[in-house]
């Protein structure tokens, strides 16, 4: 209700008022509250900056640890990171591991269309991804230390017809347990029960190489001593040690059924 105020317009009550109020200081409040506060920000963010001086940033600690009794040493943070010695026959190791993972590959490669055998399937493909993971590792450290990824073959002996005449490419030699052409030949040609005992065999063979070939690693002096090389060869060793019972087992399994 309005009463009559003294200028002859209707006085608004109390309520009103409130109501009159809100709807005509409220939307100017909420304007100059957002004109001001970007301002005022800023200001704040300028003063922080002004009164809180920046942490310094400290150069990284490098720690070479001491010889067995002897204490750790604190390089200066110039210091750079080298790569250990290169042997030889680590370089010759990681080249004919290449080739051997590669064969291995090769041969797992034949299952999907030789056989419905399940736990030779779900073998093989682990085998695959293992030996595909391992042989980019190994052309990473070879590229990294400016070596050739394949091994450089040896020149022939010289003869009148052929001074220095090197081995053809198809003469490659295999590396430990490796099979022979034929042996491929013949896992190529196989099917059913009769390639799962041949990839078996192979494969068991195959791995029984690997082993070999980490063995005159570790055996030649000065050699095996690299960090990765040695972790990648242990590992190696272990898991194809394990893969080897596995490949045992089935064989046997098979075998057994076969008498039945």
């Amino acid at each position: 209700m309005f009463s009559a105020a003294p200028n002859g317009k209707p006085a608004r009550s109390g309520r009103n008022r409130k109501l009159y109020s809100a709807t005509v200081f409220a939307p100017l409040c909420a304007a100059l509250l957002a004109t001001s506060t970007p301002t005022t920000l800023l200001s704040s963010s300028a003063r922080l900056q002004q009164t809180e001086p920046s942490a310094p940033v400290s150069a990284p600690v490098i720690v070479q640890p001491g010889a067995p009794g002897k204490p750790t040493k604190t390089l200066p943070p110039s210091t750079r990171a080298t790569l250990p010695p290169l042997s030889h026959a680590d370089v010759e190791f990681m080249q004919g591991m290449i080739m051997h993972h590669s064969q291995a590959i090769e041969m797992t490669a034949l299952i999907e269309s030789r056989t419905q055998n399940k736990d030779l399937r779900s073998l093989g493909a682990r085998i695959s991804s293992s030996q595909s993971d391992e042989i980019r590792f190994m052309k990473r450290w070879l590229a990294t230390r400016g070596e050739p990824i394949s091994m450089s073959m040896p020149a022939m002996p010289n003869t009148p017809d052929m001074p220095g005449m090197k081995m053809p490419a198809h003469a490659t030699p295999l590396m430990p347990g490796m099979l022979s052409p034929q042996q491929m030949e013949a896992l190529r040609n196989a099917k059913g029960a009769e390639f799962d005992r041949l990839f078996l065999t192979g494969m068991i063979q195959h791995h029984g190489g690997a082993l070999t070939m980490v063995k005159e690693l570790f055996d030649t002096a000065g050699a095996g001593q690299d960090a990765e090389i040695f972790d990648f060869a242990t590992d190696a060793d272990n898991s194809q040690k394990a893969e080897i019972k596995i490949m045992q087992n089935m064989l046997q399994q098979k075998e057994s059924e076969e008498k039945r």
